[in-house]
């Protein structure tokens, strides 16, 4: 092992700074591909395809759960994958390793589900070794040959309005690596964050940054956002607007 060069906390701190200037236009581009993300157009799903889920048949609208959005995940979980039937694919389960709590991406109107050919036994089995809670299906005809993802990974967005389901995109192959943050979720949505930083197209819902998180178990039982948290958090922005303000005097 060939180590970088040992230094003075104050040249570190200036590749720091140095390093940083690259990081933020990482995140500049970042959030400019997900509002091209928003843009894109949607397809229209006329096939009516059918899951098995914990009570029973189920179609594509009702994996929604009555939100607006929903990200499906093709996890190989199956005969024939790796570690069958004791485990799912090694690199979904490390995916689903990841996965943050739901009930921020809920808050979202948005809903995530993972789909397998295992039969509901067998996922309800794994789920409870494996301590995973995301809803997670059974696969019963051509959905994961139709949308990309009958050989390989991938999550599926999709957006519905009324019962008209629409799919909007498709993140694969290494894009799955960065999925399992509420963000990453969201930025592979049609509506993305739904926060007023955003760029997004005339109409769509946004709401104030930071003013409508909330505790995971505390969303159903108080209704975001919270006065003190607002004051937090505009308390926390204005001290941010300064900071930066300084450094640029």
């Amino acid at each position: 092992m060939n180590p970088p060069a040992i230094v003075s906390p104050q040249a570190w701190e200036a590749a720091r700074l140095e390093m940083l200037v690259k990081e933020k236009a990482l995140t500049r581009a970042r959030d400019a591909l997900a509002a091209e993300r928003r843009r894109m157009p949607w397809m229209a799903v006329e096939k009516a395809y059918e899951f098995e889920g914990p009570q029973g048949k189920v179609s594509l609208l009702d994996l929604f759960e009555g939100r607006r959005q929903l990200v499906v995940y093709r996890a190989f979980f199956e005969p024939g994958v790796f570690g069958w039937p004791e485990h799912a694919c090694r690199g979904c389960s490390l995916g689903a390793d990841q996965v943050a709590h739901l009930a921020h991406l809920n808050a979202r109107d948005t809903t995530l589900a993972y789909a397998s050919r295992a039969p509901q036994a067998d996922i309800a089995r794994l789920k409870a070794r494996m301590g995973w809670e995301m809803p997670w299906y059974t696969i019963t005809d051509s959905f994961d040959s139709d949308f990309g993802v009958d050989e390989w990974h991938g999550h599926n967005a999709f957006i519905r309005d009324g019962d008209k389901v629409f799919r909007t995109y498709l993140i694969n192959s290494r894009g799955d690596e960065a999925m399992g943050s509420t963000w990453s979720y969201l930025d592979i949505t049609p509506l993305g964050r739904q926060e007023t930083w955003e760029d997004s197209p005339e109409g769509y819902p946004q709401t104030p940054p930071y003013k409508w998180w909330n505790w995971h178990d505390n969303y159903d039982a108080a209704a975001s956002p919270d006065k003190k948290w607002v004051e937090v958090s505009d308390a926390g922005e204005a001290a941010f607007r300064e900071r930066d303000a300084d450094a640029k005097a």
